[in-house]
């Protein structure tokens, strides 16, 4: 078993995606985990599945983890700051801002609080969905703020640490404008996409291909819980999303009169900016290094997909990233593999001539 940090016990509140998995991941390291859920179903589920035990009186947890969503945060966080006097408490909330805010306006005692946010997540969520490798290389932000030592914090920071976890460090300020570029921004946009679809003919919804589902993939998300967020960071979203209507209103106006002096310019010039901004994502383990992809044709039979892979690996490539589409109609699937530029002229020679298909 591998050498903890934390010394535990570890009380998690909540036992969602979250919460079950923080408590799998900690129960891996052996650490003891005290589980609690307003839910009797999702508790007794996350304890089946081994993420930690029911709550006993008398228990003295060194930390308690928060992962209820965020309209209830400062609340439940205020409730356990008072029921363990001797716990540390953060909590995972997708914003950080308001909950500080509200437990300052409570009185609550913040000298032992400290916010957090692991950007890691799935489509699905519910303890059913956690898994004890989820925050594995993920970026966590602890959000700290001048009430609390940095002494006192030191087990948020084991926790983060025990999980995988890279431990990014912010002001709630700056985690909230930044989660709101990266992450609030997105869903919006994901989600006026898919509306689109709503009414669209099947005929075109048969065109469909990776793009757009890459677009529209998190539109899929909790209703609910994207109203609570959306209104949590409610400011610097619209202040985004402001700037983004400018966007489209340029474009919309270049494409209003697409021969007009100066149209074509205008939108290659829009364009060439989002190349700009794609470059500057971060790619794999951080670096800043883009990556060629080639397309290969693979039969949708039983393991094509590991012979593939399998056959990479023995030319001593490495994939550095892997998409799958399938073709309408046909018994045929798109497997886009993405390797360093200095890989993709001997990759494509040496897979074709194993009888691979390349596309394009």
């Amino acid at each position: 078993m591998v050498e903890s940090r934390l010394i535990g016990p570890v009380r998690v509140v909540g036992t969602g995606l979250l919460g079950t998995s923080i408590g799998l991941g900690l129960r891996a390291r052996g650490i003891e985990v005290i589980l609690a859920d307003a839910s009797p179903t999702n508790l007794s589920i996350a304890i089946d599945y081994g993420a930690g035990r029911a709550a006993l009186t008398g228990d003295r947890p060194q930390l308690i983890v928060v992962c209820v969503p965020p309209d209830v945060t400062a609340e439940i966080v205020a409730r356990e700051l008072e029921a363990f006097p001797d716990a540390i408490v953060t909590d995972v909330a997708s914003v950080k801002l308001a909950p500080l805010a509200e437990l300052r306006a409570r009185g609550a005692d913040i000298s032992r609080y400290i916010g957090s946010h692991p950007l890691a997540g799935r489509e699905r969520g519910g303890p059913l969905a956690g898994r004890a490798d989820l925050f594995l290389g993920r970026p966590w932000v602890v959000a700290a703020h001048e009430g609390i030592s940095y002494q006192q914090a030191t087990a948020i920071d084991d926790l983060i640490l025990d999980l995988g976890a890279t431990l990014v460090e912010m002001s709630p300020e700056d985690h909230d404008r930044g989660v709101a570029l990266v992450s609030h921004v997105p869903q919006v946009v994901s989600t006026l996409m898919a509306r689109r679809l709503t009414d669209a003919p099947a005929a075109s919804l048969n065109l469909a291909g990776q793009g757009l589902r890459d677009v529209t993939r998190v539109a899929a998300s909790d209703p609910e819980l994207w109203v609570q967020i959306l209104g949590a960071n409610a400011a610097p979203v619209r202040e985004i999303l402001t700037a983004y209507r400018d966007d489209l209103d340029r474009f919309i106006t270049a494409l209003g009169a697409p021969a007009a002096p100066g149209a074509r310019r205008r939108v290659a010039e829009e364009l060439a900016g989002g190349n700009a901004g794609v470059s500057r994502l971060p790619g794999k383990h951080g670096h800043d290094r883009r990556f060629v992809s080639l397309t290969v044709m693979v039969d949708d039979t039983p393991g094509q997909i590991a012979r593939l892979l399998n056959e990479i690996g023995a030319l001593g490539v490495n994939v550095e990233d892997l998409r799958l589409e399938h073709s309408p109609g046909a018994e045929l699937g798109l497997a886009e593999i993405s390797v360093l530029p200095e890989a993709v002229t001997r990759l494509t020679e040496e897979l074709a001539a194993r009888g691979w298909r390349i596309a394009g």
